[in-house]
């Protein structure tokens, strides 16, 4: 004979009528594709871009399992200063305007200027400098996996341009 738990299963089971646990991209291109899909959609991230005319703005846009989304502007003459982001890899979109990305590695330095949609992808310990070098406001959109836990500013100590960690020395 059937009864109801045979036919519709376990009721204290109750995961299948759950819905499923989202997933956080698992790829390179899924996370460049998370941007670009944020970065179509003007009417989220427009309205809640400000400037500041002594540092770049920024706000945290959007969290998911194991990444999360930052929203920046940047007056003209505003950068990054050179520096990495420690174990995070990342996706930087160029929302508006123009930012050019100067960085660093075994091969030596390489420049290049994103424009509006331009993005840029990169991995842990990536060194990079990133500069509104013209006369109009930049708005950028980066997305870290895992998030963003360190940012490690980096300096130049050699004609060469060898990078090295920067010293900090506290006051006193």
């Amino acid at each position: 004979m059937y009864s109801d738990v045979s036919i519709a299963g376990d009721p204290l089971a109750l995961p299948h009528l759950l819905p499923p646990v989202p997933q956080h991209p698992g790829t390179v291109a899924e996370f460049a594709g998370v941007a670009r899909s944020i970065a179509a959609d003007r009417g989220r991230w427009a309205p809640l871009v400000r400037y500041d005319a002594t540092t770049r703005w920024y706000a945290r846009l959007q969290t998911g399992p194991g990444y999360e989304v930052w929203l920046l502007s940047w007056l003209p003459g505003q950068s990054s200063g050179l520096h990495d982001h420690g174990g995070s890899s990342g996706v930087l979109t160029v929302l508006q305007g123009a930012l050019r990305e100067r960085a660093l590695g075994r091969r030596g330095e390489t420049t290049r200027l994103l424009t509006g949609g331009g993005q840029r992808a990169f991995a842990p310990g990536y060194v990079h400098e990133v500069v509104n070098d013209r006369l109009e406001p930049a708005v950028s959109l980066h997305v870290y996996f895992p998030g963003l836990t360190e940012m490690t500013p980096h300096a130049c100590t050699t004609p060469a341009r060898a990078v090295t960690p920067a010293t900090v020395q506290a006051a006193g």
